[in-house]
Protein backbone atom coordinates (compact mmCIF):
# COMPACT_ATOMS: atom_id res chain seq x y z
CA UNK A 1 0.00 0.00 0.00
CA UNK A 2 1.42 3.08 -0.90
CA UNK A 3 0.64 6.12 0.89
CA UNK A 4 1.32 10.16 0.32
CA UNK A 5 1.18 12.85 3.55
CA UNK A 6 1.14 16.29 2.72
CA UNK A 7 0.83 18.65 6.09
CA UNK A 8 0.17 22.16 4.67
CA UNK A 9 -1.38 25.41 6.19
CA UNK A 10 -3.43 25.43 3.05
CA UNK A 11 -4.61 23.20 0.64
CA UNK A 12 -4.12 24.43 -2.61
CA UNK A 13 -0.99 26.84 -2.12
CA UNK A 14 1.66 24.12 -0.57
CA UNK A 15 0.40 21.51 -1.70
CA UNK A 16 -0.91 21.63 -5.26
CA UNK A 17 2.68 22.85 -7.30
CA UNK A 18 4.39 19.91 -4.94
CA UNK A 19 1.49 17.46 -6.17
CA UNK A 20 0.86 18.61 -10.08
CA UNK A 21 4.65 17.22 -10.76
CA UNK A 22 3.70 13.89 -9.82
CA UNK A 23 1.49 13.29 -13.09
CA UNK A 24 -2.08 13.47 -11.15
CA UNK A 25 -5.20 14.87 -12.36
CA UNK A 26 -8.77 15.36 -11.65
CA UNK A 27 -11.02 12.45 -12.42
CA UNK A 28 -13.72 10.37 -11.36
CA UNK A 29 -14.08 8.54 -7.83
CA UNK A 30 -13.13 5.05 -8.83
CA UNK A 31 -15.34 2.56 -6.85
CA UNK A 32 -12.80 0.42 -5.50
CA UNK A 33 -10.57 3.31 -4.19
CA UNK A 34 -11.12 5.86 -0.95
CA UNK A 35 -10.31 8.87 0.67
CA UNK A 36 -9.75 10.35 3.98
CA UNK A 37 -9.57 14.02 4.57
CA UNK A 38 -8.48 15.02 8.23
CA UNK A 39 -8.33 18.73 9.71
CA UNK A 40 -6.68 19.63 12.76
CA UNK A 41 -7.19 22.89 13.73
CA UNK A 42 -6.18 25.14 11.04
CA UNK A 43 -4.16 22.69 9.02
CA UNK A 44 -5.36 19.57 6.93
CA UNK A 45 -3.45 16.42 6.29
CA UNK A 46 -4.39 14.58 2.88
CA UNK A 47 -4.03 11.19 3.01
CA UNK A 48 -4.11 9.27 -0.52
CA UNK A 49 -4.62 5.23 -0.07
CA UNK A 50 -4.36 3.01 -3.04
CA UNK A 51 -6.74 0.11 -1.85
CA UNK A 52 -6.42 -3.20 -4.01
CA UNK A 53 -3.88 -1.72 -6.88
CA UNK A 54 -3.92 -1.61 -9.34
CA UNK A 55 -6.62 0.81 -8.78
CA UNK A 56 -5.08 4.29 -8.78
CA UNK A 57 -5.11 6.30 -5.59
CA UNK A 58 -7.67 8.95 -5.49
CA UNK A 59 -8.05 11.96 -3.19
CA UNK A 60 -11.83 13.79 -2.38
CA UNK A 61 -12.73 16.73 -0.89
CA UNK A 62 -16.35 17.65 0.23
CA UNK A 63 -17.21 18.22 -3.66
CA UNK A 64 -16.16 14.82 -5.46
CA UNK A 65 -13.14 16.32 -5.77
CA UNK A 66 -10.23 13.73 -6.23
CA UNK A 67 -7.02 12.94 -8.49
CA UNK A 68 -5.82 10.74 -10.61
CA UNK A 69 -2.28 9.40 -12.60
CA UNK A 70 -1.90 11.27 -15.70
CA UNK A 71 -0.26 7.84 -16.47
CA UNK A 72 -0.33 4.38 -15.39
CA UNK A 73 2.69 4.98 -13.48
CA UNK A 74 3.18 7.70 -11.23
CA UNK A 75 6.51 9.83 -11.65
CA UNK A 76 8.81 11.22 -9.08
CA UNK A 77 8.63 14.48 -7.66
CA UNK A 78 10.03 17.01 -9.87
CA UNK A 79 9.60 14.41 -13.43
CA UNK A 80 8.58 16.54 -16.30
CA UNK A 81 5.07 16.30 -16.94
CA UNK A 82 4.51 15.06 -20.47
CA UNK A 83 1.74 17.81 -22.33
CA UNK A 84 -1.40 15.92 -24.00
CA UNK A 85 -3.58 18.01 -25.61
CA UNK A 86 -6.99 18.08 -24.76
CA UNK A 87 -9.25 16.40 -26.72
CA UNK A 88 -12.19 18.46 -28.66
CA UNK A 89 -15.21 19.23 -26.76
CA UNK A 90 -17.75 17.51 -28.79
CA UNK A 91 -19.91 19.88 -31.21
CA UNK A 92 -23.64 20.51 -29.71
CA UNK A 93 -26.02 18.99 -32.16
CA UNK A 94 -28.61 21.32 -33.26
CA UNK A 95 -32.18 20.16 -33.20
CA UNK A 96 -33.53 19.45 -36.53
CA UNK A 97 -36.26 21.68 -38.57
CA UNK A 98 -38.96 18.72 -38.90
CA UNK A 99 -41.07 20.21 -36.46
CA UNK A 100 -41.46 23.93 -38.93
CA UNK A 101 -42.95 21.49 -42.27
CA UNK A 102 -46.01 20.89 -39.64
CA UNK A 103 -46.45 24.64 -39.82
CA UNK A 104 -46.21 24.43 -43.18
CA UNK A 105 -48.62 21.45 -43.52
CA UNK A 106 -51.25 23.57 -41.36
CA UNK A 107 -50.56 26.93 -43.37
CA UNK A 108 -51.06 25.17 -46.99
CA UNK A 109 -54.25 23.34 -45.54
CA UNK A 110 -55.81 26.33 -44.54
CA UNK A 111 -55.62 27.74 -47.79
CA UNK A 112 -57.49 24.42 -49.50
CA UNK A 113 -60.05 24.81 -46.42
CA UNK A 114 -60.92 28.52 -47.69
CA UNK A 115 -60.53 28.04 -51.49
CA UNK A 116 -62.93 24.86 -51.15
CA UNK A 117 -65.45 26.79 -49.01
CA UNK A 118 -65.21 30.16 -50.70
CA UNK A 119 -65.31 29.32 -54.51
CA UNK A 120 -69.16 28.49 -54.35
CA UNK A 121 -69.72 32.02 -53.66
CA UNK A 122 -67.81 33.06 -56.95
CA UNK A 123 -69.88 30.00 -58.80
CA UNK A 124 -73.77 30.78 -56.87
CA UNK A 125 -75.00 33.20 -59.90
CA UNK A 126 -73.77 29.96 -62.60
CA UNK A 127 -75.23 27.76 -59.90
CA UNK A 128 -78.70 29.41 -59.55
CA UNK A 129 -78.94 29.77 -63.76
CA UNK A 130 -78.04 26.44 -64.44
CA UNK A 131 -80.37 24.34 -61.45
CA UNK A 132 -82.97 27.12 -61.78
CA UNK A 133 -82.18 28.24 -58.34
CA UNK A 134 -83.83 30.62 -55.96
CA UNK A 135 -82.12 33.04 -53.80
CA UNK A 136 -83.78 31.36 -50.65
CA UNK A 137 -82.93 27.74 -52.28
CA UNK A 138 -79.56 29.43 -52.70
CA UNK A 139 -79.21 30.13 -49.45
CA UNK A 140 -80.70 26.85 -48.43
CA UNK A 141 -77.14 25.41 -49.91
CA UNK A 142 -75.02 27.40 -48.60
CA UNK A 143 -76.39 27.08 -45.18
CA UNK A 144 -76.59 23.10 -45.84
CA UNK A 145 -72.37 23.32 -45.39
CA UNK A 146 -72.59 25.38 -41.56
CA UNK A 147 -75.57 23.54 -40.08
CA UNK A 148 -72.75 20.19 -40.89
CA UNK A 149 -69.92 21.95 -39.61
CA UNK A 150 -71.59 23.20 -36.45
CA UNK A 151 -72.83 19.79 -35.70
CA UNK A 152 -69.84 17.42 -36.55
CA UNK A 153 -67.17 20.38 -35.52
CA UNK A 154 -66.78 18.97 -31.56
CA UNK A 155 -66.89 15.36 -32.73
CA UNK A 156 -63.88 15.64 -34.38
CA UNK A 157 -61.61 16.99 -32.68
CA UNK A 158 -62.63 14.16 -30.22
CA UNK A 159 -61.24 11.73 -32.61
CA UNK A 160 -58.39 13.54 -33.31
CA UNK A 161 -58.02 13.17 -29.45
CA UNK A 162 -58.89 9.54 -29.59
CA UNK A 163 -56.69 8.17 -32.89
CA UNK A 164 -54.44 10.98 -33.74
CA UNK A 165 -54.65 14.17 -35.83
CA UNK A 166 -52.92 12.02 -38.76
CA UNK A 167 -55.44 9.53 -39.08
CA UNK A 168 -58.22 12.15 -38.93
CA UNK A 169 -56.94 15.15 -40.86
CA UNK A 170 -56.13 12.01 -44.12
CA UNK A 171 -59.78 11.13 -44.02
CA UNK A 172 -61.39 14.25 -43.37
CA UNK A 173 -59.67 15.95 -46.09
CA UNK A 174 -60.51 13.28 -48.39
CA UNK A 175 -63.74 13.22 -47.17
CA UNK A 176 -64.28 17.08 -47.78
CA UNK A 177 -62.50 17.16 -51.30
CA UNK A 178 -64.63 13.59 -52.64
CA UNK A 179 -67.46 16.46 -51.63
CA UNK A 180 -66.21 19.28 -52.98
CA UNK A 181 -66.04 17.58 -56.50
CA UNK A 182 -69.42 16.44 -56.06
CA UNK A 183 -70.72 19.90 -55.73
CA UNK A 184 -69.54 20.03 -59.56
CA UNK A 185 -71.88 17.20 -60.27
CA UNK A 186 -75.10 18.37 -58.30
CA UNK A 187 -78.07 17.85 -60.47
CA UNK A 188 -80.81 19.27 -58.25
CA UNK A 189 -81.23 21.40 -55.06
CA UNK A 190 -81.63 18.27 -52.90
CA UNK A 191 -78.31 17.00 -54.85
CA UNK A 192 -76.07 20.30 -53.93
CA UNK A 193 -77.62 20.32 -49.99
CA UNK A 194 -76.40 16.67 -49.54
CA UNK A 195 -72.97 17.55 -51.65
CA UNK A 196 -72.57 21.02 -49.35
CA UNK A 197 -73.38 18.93 -45.93
CA UNK A 198 -71.21 16.13 -46.56
CA UNK A 199 -68.26 18.61 -47.41
CA UNK A 200 -68.99 21.07 -43.94
CA UNK A 201 -68.83 17.51 -42.33
CA UNK A 202 -65.42 16.68 -43.28
CA UNK A 203 -64.22 20.35 -42.91
CA UNK A 204 -65.11 20.52 -39.25
CA UNK A 205 -62.17 18.16 -38.12
CA UNK A 206 -60.11 20.58 -39.64
CA UNK A 207 -58.67 23.35 -37.32
CA UNK A 208 -59.26 21.20 -34.06
CA UNK A 209 -56.73 18.74 -35.01
CA UNK A 210 -54.65 20.79 -36.99
CA UNK A 211 -54.37 22.68 -33.28
CA UNK A 212 -53.63 19.19 -31.56
CA UNK A 213 -50.77 18.66 -34.18
CA UNK A 214 -49.81 21.71 -33.25
CA UNK A 215 -49.55 21.06 -29.19
CA UNK A 216 -47.70 17.86 -30.19
CA UNK A 217 -45.28 19.74 -32.57
CA UNK A 218 -44.72 22.76 -31.61
CA UNK A 219 -43.00 23.87 -28.10
CA UNK A 220 -45.62 26.00 -26.44
CA UNK A 221 -43.34 29.26 -27.28
CA UNK A 222 -43.98 28.42 -30.91
CA UNK A 223 -47.77 28.15 -30.66
CA UNK A 224 -49.69 31.32 -30.74
CA UNK A 225 -47.50 32.40 -33.33
CA UNK A 226 -48.66 29.31 -35.47
CA UNK A 227 -51.98 29.98 -35.22
CA UNK A 228 -51.44 33.94 -36.35
CA UNK A 229 -49.90 32.12 -39.51
CA UNK A 230 -52.55 29.50 -40.12
CA UNK A 231 -55.35 32.16 -39.76
CA UNK A 232 -53.71 34.64 -41.47
CA UNK A 233 -53.17 32.17 -44.26
CA UNK A 234 -57.14 30.90 -44.20
CA UNK A 235 -58.52 34.68 -44.47
CA UNK A 236 -55.80 35.57 -47.25
CA UNK A 237 -56.80 32.44 -48.90
CA UNK A 238 -60.26 33.50 -49.12
CA UNK A 239 -59.61 37.32 -50.09
CA UNK A 240 -57.71 35.59 -53.18
CA UNK A 241 -59.88 32.74 -54.31
CA UNK A 242 -62.29 35.23 -56.42
CA UNK A 243 -59.52 36.14 -58.47
CA UNK A 244 -58.58 32.59 -58.54
CA UNK A 245 -62.05 31.25 -59.34
CA UNK A 246 -62.32 33.74 -61.94
CA UNK A 247 -59.35 32.76 -63.72
CA UNK A 248 -60.05 29.19 -63.38
CA UNK A 249 -63.11 29.29 -64.85
CA UNK A 250 -62.13 31.49 -68.03
CA UNK A 251 -60.97 28.14 -69.06
CA UNK A 252 -63.10 25.35 -67.32
CA UNK A 253 -67.15 25.25 -66.25
CA UNK A 254 -67.86 25.83 -62.73
CA UNK A 255 -68.65 22.00 -62.52
CA UNK A 256 -65.36 20.65 -63.35
CA UNK A 257 -63.81 24.10 -61.46
CA UNK A 258 -65.07 22.18 -58.57
CA UNK A 259 -63.67 19.05 -59.43
CA UNK A 260 -60.16 20.77 -60.04
CA UNK A 261 -59.90 22.35 -56.28
CA UNK A 262 -61.13 18.49 -54.97
CA UNK A 263 -58.09 17.47 -56.71
CA UNK A 264 -56.01 19.80 -54.54
CA UNK A 265 -57.26 18.37 -51.14
CA UNK A 266 -56.50 14.77 -52.29
CA UNK A 267 -53.18 15.85 -52.92
CA UNK A 268 -52.58 17.77 -49.37
CA UNK A 269 -54.14 14.25 -48.14
CA UNK A 270 -51.44 12.22 -49.40
CA UNK A 271 -48.40 14.10 -48.62
CA UNK A 272 -49.16 15.07 -45.69
CA UNK A 273 -50.21 11.04 -44.62
CA UNK A 274 -46.48 10.13 -45.93
CA UNK A 275 -45.16 12.57 -44.09
CA UNK A 276 -46.42 13.57 -40.74
CA UNK A 277 -46.54 11.44 -37.74
CA UNK A 278 -48.50 11.98 -34.22
CA UNK A 279 -45.20 11.31 -32.16
CA UNK A 280 -42.16 13.33 -33.18
CA UNK A 281 -40.21 10.37 -32.21
CA UNK A 282 -41.71 8.32 -34.67
CA UNK A 283 -40.26 10.30 -37.75
CA UNK A 284 -37.02 9.35 -39.04
CA UNK A 285 -36.38 12.92 -39.54
CA UNK A 286 -36.14 14.01 -36.17
CA UNK A 287 -32.66 14.07 -34.09
CA UNK A 288 -32.50 13.64 -30.31
CA UNK A 289 -32.26 17.86 -30.02
CA UNK A 290 -35.38 18.02 -31.43
CA UNK A 291 -36.64 15.71 -29.58
CA UNK A 292 -35.33 17.64 -26.34
CA UNK A 293 -36.93 20.65 -27.65
CA UNK A 294 -40.27 18.85 -27.57
CA UNK A 295 -40.01 16.40 -24.66
CA UNK A 296 -42.79 18.45 -22.46
CA UNK A 297 -45.48 17.51 -25.09
CA UNK A 298 -47.80 14.39 -25.07
CA UNK A 299 -49.22 12.74 -28.25
CA UNK A 300 -52.40 11.92 -26.61
CA UNK A 301 -54.15 14.86 -24.41
CA UNK A 302 -54.94 14.96 -20.68
CA UNK A 303 -58.13 12.60 -19.79
CA UNK A 304 -60.90 15.23 -19.65
CA UNK A 305 -63.49 15.58 -16.96
CA UNK A 306 -66.79 14.63 -17.48
CA UNK A 307 -68.31 17.93 -19.35
CA UNK A 308 -69.55 20.22 -17.26
CA UNK A 309 -72.47 21.32 -19.26
CA UNK A 310 -75.17 21.97 -16.21
CA UNK A 311 -72.56 24.69 -15.14
CA UNK A 312 -71.94 25.98 -18.47
CA UNK A 313 -75.55 26.52 -18.87
CA UNK A 314 -76.30 28.68 -15.34
CA UNK A 315 -73.25 31.14 -16.24
CA UNK A 316 -74.13 34.23 -17.52
CA UNK A 317 -71.03 35.14 -19.09
CA UNK A 318 -71.22 32.02 -21.61
CA UNK A 319 -74.34 32.70 -22.44
CA UNK A 320 -73.33 36.30 -23.36
CA UNK A 321 -70.07 34.68 -24.91
CA UNK A 322 -71.80 32.60 -27.00
CA UNK A 323 -74.46 35.23 -28.31
CA UNK A 324 -71.92 37.81 -29.24
CA UNK A 325 -69.95 35.04 -31.13
CA UNK A 326 -73.12 34.06 -33.17
CA UNK A 327 -73.66 37.77 -33.93
CA UNK A 328 -69.92 38.09 -35.35
CA UNK A 329 -70.06 35.20 -37.09
CA UNK A 330 -73.69 35.69 -39.03
CA UNK A 331 -72.53 39.08 -39.83
CA UNK A 332 -68.83 37.86 -41.12
CA UNK A 333 -70.38 34.98 -43.24
CA UNK A 334 -72.27 37.36 -45.83
CA UNK A 335 -68.53 38.10 -46.79
CA UNK A 336 -68.35 34.34 -48.14
CA UNK A 337 -71.70 33.91 -49.70
CA UNK A 338 -73.88 36.24 -50.60
CA UNK A 339 -71.29 39.21 -51.24
CA UNK A 340 -70.25 38.15 -55.05
CA UNK A 341 -73.84 38.36 -56.10
CA UNK A 342 -73.98 41.73 -54.28
CA UNK A 343 -71.18 43.23 -56.51
CA UNK A 344 -72.66 41.57 -59.86
CA UNK A 345 -75.98 43.04 -58.84
CA UNK A 346 -75.21 46.45 -57.81
CA UNK A 347 -71.22 47.58 -58.11
CA UNK A 348 -71.13 45.45 -61.03
CA UNK A 349 -72.50 48.50 -62.86
CA UNK A 350 -70.94 51.09 -60.93
CA UNK A 351 -67.18 50.74 -61.73
CA UNK A 352 -66.75 53.33 -64.04
CA UNK A 353 -67.74 55.34 -61.73
CA UNK A 354 -64.21 55.48 -60.03
CA UNK A 355 -61.02 56.41 -61.76
CA UNK A 356 -58.63 53.94 -60.51
CA UNK A 357 -61.20 51.29 -61.62
CA UNK A 358 -62.40 52.53 -64.56
CA UNK A 359 -58.59 52.91 -65.62
CA UNK A 360 -57.49 49.19 -64.23
CA UNK A 361 -60.43 47.87 -66.47
CA UNK A 362 -58.90 49.69 -69.33
CA UNK A 363 -55.83 48.11 -68.79
CA UNK A 364 -57.39 44.59 -68.29
CA UNK A 365 -59.71 44.77 -71.39
CA UNK A 366 -56.69 45.27 -73.38
CA UNK A 367 -55.27 41.52 -72.02
CA UNK A 368 -58.25 39.88 -71.58
CA UNK A 369 -62.33 40.16 -72.87
CA UNK A 370 -63.96 42.98 -71.79
CA UNK A 371 -66.74 40.97 -69.68
CA UNK A 372 -63.90 39.03 -68.23
CA UNK A 373 -61.77 41.92 -67.26
CA UNK A 374 -65.33 43.18 -65.55
CA UNK A 375 -65.38 40.03 -63.79
CA UNK A 376 -61.88 39.96 -62.12
CA UNK A 377 -62.73 43.46 -60.70
CA UNK A 378 -65.63 42.59 -59.42
CA UNK A 379 -64.01 39.49 -57.85
CA UNK A 380 -61.29 41.80 -56.65
CA UNK A 381 -63.63 43.97 -54.84
CA UNK A 382 -64.93 40.60 -53.45
CA UNK A 383 -61.54 39.86 -51.98
CA UNK A 384 -61.43 43.26 -49.91
CA UNK A 385 -63.40 42.25 -47.00
CA UNK A 386 -61.42 39.24 -46.36
CA UNK A 387 -57.85 40.75 -47.03
CA UNK A 388 -58.12 43.28 -44.47
CA UNK A 389 -60.10 40.47 -42.06
CA UNK A 390 -56.51 39.17 -42.06
CA UNK A 391 -55.39 42.11 -40.52
CA UNK A 392 -57.55 42.57 -37.50
CA UNK A 393 -56.25 39.62 -35.53
CA UNK A 394 -52.57 41.24 -36.16
CA UNK A 395 -53.56 44.55 -34.85
CA UNK A 396 -55.21 42.96 -31.67
CA UNK A 397 -52.08 41.01 -30.92
CA UNK A 398 -50.10 44.07 -31.46
CA UNK A 399 -52.54 47.07 -29.20
CA UNK A 400 -53.84 44.54 -26.45
CA UNK A 401 -50.53 43.94 -24.66
CA UNK A 402 -50.11 48.10 -24.83
CA UNK A 403 -53.50 48.87 -24.27
CA UNK A 404 -53.33 46.46 -20.94
CA UNK A 405 -50.01 48.24 -19.76
CA UNK A 406 -52.00 51.69 -19.97
CA UNK A 407 -55.47 50.69 -18.89
CA UNK A 408 -54.06 48.20 -16.13
CA UNK A 409 -56.67 45.91 -16.72
CA UNK A 410 -57.07 43.37 -18.80
CA UNK A 411 -61.29 42.40 -18.79
CA UNK A 412 -61.36 46.48 -19.52
CA UNK A 413 -58.78 45.63 -22.72
CA UNK A 414 -61.36 42.91 -24.09
CA UNK A 415 -64.31 45.27 -23.23
CA UNK A 416 -62.63 48.49 -25.32
CA UNK A 417 -61.36 46.37 -28.21
CA UNK A 418 -64.92 44.19 -28.43
CA UNK A 419 -66.82 47.26 -28.36
CA UNK A 420 -64.82 49.39 -30.65
CA UNK A 421 -64.62 46.17 -33.31
CA UNK A 422 -68.57 45.65 -32.70
CA UNK A 423 -69.25 49.27 -33.11
CA UNK A 424 -67.09 50.03 -36.38
CA UNK A 425 -68.06 46.76 -37.90
CA UNK A 426 -71.89 47.55 -37.57
CA UNK A 427 -71.16 51.20 -38.62
CA UNK A 428 -69.63 50.89 -41.32
CA UNK A 429 -71.16 47.78 -43.24
CA UNK A 430 -74.72 49.62 -42.97
CA UNK A 431 -72.48 53.02 -44.56
CA UNK A 432 -70.86 50.93 -47.21
CA UNK A 433 -74.22 50.26 -49.07
CA UNK A 434 -74.94 54.05 -49.48
CA UNK A 435 -71.11 55.23 -50.91
CA UNK A 436 -71.47 55.40 -54.44
CA UNK A 437 -68.10 54.91 -55.32
CA UNK A 438 -67.80 51.34 -55.63
CA UNK A 439 -64.09 51.31 -54.51
CA UNK A 440 -64.50 53.61 -51.25
CA UNK A 441 -67.61 51.04 -50.78
CA UNK A 442 -65.36 48.24 -50.00
CA UNK A 443 -62.70 49.87 -48.42
CA UNK A 444 -65.54 50.73 -45.81
CA UNK A 445 -66.98 47.02 -45.80
CA UNK A 446 -62.97 46.10 -45.67
CA UNK A 447 -62.82 48.03 -42.45
CA UNK A 448 -65.60 46.88 -41.00
CA UNK A 449 -64.15 43.23 -41.95
CA UNK A 450 -61.09 44.47 -39.83
CA UNK A 451 -63.45 45.61 -36.81
CA UNK A 452 -65.46 42.20 -36.87
CA UNK A 453 -61.94 40.29 -36.68
CA UNK A 454 -60.45 42.75 -33.38
CA UNK A 455 -62.66 40.78 -31.39
CA UNK A 456 -61.74 37.30 -32.07
CA UNK A 457 -58.76 36.75 -30.18
CA UNK A 458 -60.74 38.49 -27.17
CA UNK A 459 -63.35 35.72 -27.52
CA UNK A 460 -60.77 33.07 -27.92
CA UNK A 461 -58.74 34.40 -24.68
CA UNK A 462 -61.77 34.91 -22.66
CA UNK A 463 -62.90 30.94 -23.38
CA UNK A 464 -58.74 30.08 -21.95
CA UNK A 465 -60.28 32.18 -18.56
CA UNK A 466 -63.12 31.69 -17.73
CA UNK A 467 -63.44 27.92 -18.87
CA UNK A 468 -60.34 26.99 -17.14
CA UNK A 469 -59.93 23.13 -17.02
CA UNK A 470 -63.22 23.36 -19.45
CA UNK A 471 -61.63 26.00 -21.60
CA UNK A 472 -62.06 23.22 -24.86
CA UNK A 473 -65.14 22.28 -23.91
CA UNK A 474 -65.90 25.84 -23.62
CA UNK A 475 -63.82 27.50 -26.64
CA UNK A 476 -65.80 24.40 -28.88
CA UNK A 477 -69.61 25.21 -27.92
CA UNK A 478 -68.72 28.80 -28.60
CA UNK A 479 -67.75 28.24 -32.17
CA UNK A 480 -70.83 26.15 -32.19
CA UNK A 481 -72.88 28.77 -31.50
CA UNK A 482 -70.82 30.78 -34.42
CA UNK A 483 -71.55 28.30 -36.58
CA UNK A 484 -75.12 28.58 -36.00
CA UNK A 485 -74.82 32.23 -36.56
CA UNK A 486 -73.56 31.30 -40.20
CA UNK A 487 -75.78 28.90 -40.86
CA UNK A 488 -78.87 31.38 -40.27
CA UNK A 489 -76.92 33.88 -42.07
CA UNK A 490 -77.22 33.27 -45.79
CA UNK A 491 -80.81 31.31 -45.52
CA UNK A 492 -81.96 34.97 -43.90
CA UNK A 493 -80.52 36.95 -46.75
CA UNK A 494 -81.81 34.82 -49.32
CA UNK A 495 -85.23 34.83 -47.98
CA UNK A 496 -85.21 38.75 -47.33
CA UNK A 497 -84.19 38.94 -51.40
CA UNK A 498 -87.10 36.79 -52.14
CA UNK A 499 -89.37 38.39 -49.89
CA UNK A 500 -88.16 42.42 -50.68
CA UNK A 501 -87.64 42.38 -54.37
CA UNK A 502 -84.00 41.72 -53.95
CA UNK A 503 -83.71 44.96 -51.38
CA UNK A 504 -79.82 44.76 -50.53
CA UNK A 505 -80.75 47.66 -48.26
CA UNK A 506 -82.51 45.59 -45.56
CA UNK A 507 -80.04 42.90 -45.25
CA UNK A 508 -77.27 45.29 -44.93
CA UNK A 509 -78.96 46.97 -42.13
CA UNK A 510 -80.31 43.22 -40.49
CA UNK A 511 -76.90 42.77 -40.66
CA UNK A 512 -75.50 45.82 -39.19
CA UNK A 513 -77.94 45.57 -36.28
CA UNK A 514 -77.18 41.66 -35.37
CA UNK A 515 -73.54 43.36 -35.06
CA UNK A 516 -74.98 46.43 -32.28
CA UNK A 517 -75.85 43.81 -30.89
CA UNK A 518 -72.80 41.62 -30.29
CA UNK A 519 -71.46 44.17 -29.07
CA UNK A 520 -74.18 45.57 -26.38
CA UNK A 521 -73.13 42.00 -25.10
CA UNK A 522 -69.53 42.96 -24.00
CA UNK A 523 -71.10 45.93 -21.82
CA UNK A 524 -72.35 42.70 -19.35
CA UNK A 525 -69.86 39.73 -19.89
CA UNK A 526 -67.15 38.86 -17.12
CA UNK A 527 -64.17 38.41 -19.51
CA UNK A 528 -61.93 37.42 -16.62
CA UNK A 529 -63.51 35.43 -14.38
CA UNK A 530 -63.96 31.36 -14.27
CA UNK A 531 -67.17 29.89 -14.30
CA UNK A 532 -66.15 28.36 -11.05
CA UNK A 533 -65.48 31.57 -9.25
CA UNK A 534 -68.99 32.66 -10.19
CA UNK A 535 -70.40 29.41 -8.56
CA UNK A 536 -68.30 29.72 -5.17
CA UNK A 537 -67.21 33.60 -4.50
CA UNK A 538 -64.70 34.08 -2.18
Amino acid sequence: MAVLRTLTRSAKPSFWPRFENTGWSLHPIHTQEKARLRFFGSHCRAVLSNVGAPSPPTFRLQSEIFFRPLSPTPRAFGAPVPTTPAPAAPARLRPSRVRHTVLGFAATLAIVTYVDRVCIAQAAPFIQAELKLSATQMGVAFSAFSLAYALFEIPGGWLGDLIGPRKVLMRVVVMWSVFTAATGYAWNLASLMVARFLFGAGEAGCFPNLTKAFMIWLPAAERTRAQAVMWLSARWAGAFTPLLVIWVMSWLSWRNTFVLFGAMGVVWAIVFYSSFRDRPQDHPGVNSAELELLRGNHAAGPTQPRVPWAKLARSRTVWLLWVQYFCLTYGWYFYVTWLPTYLRETRGLELNQNAFMFWLEGILSGHLAPDTARKVLVAALAGIPLFFGGLGCIVTGFVTPRLTRLLRDVARTRRLLALVGFSTASVLLVSSFYIGDPLLAMVAMGLASLGNDLTMPGSWSTCMDVGGSYAGTLSGSMNMMGSFGAMLAPLVIGMILDFTGRSWAVTFWISGTIYFLGGICWLFLDPVTPITAEENPT
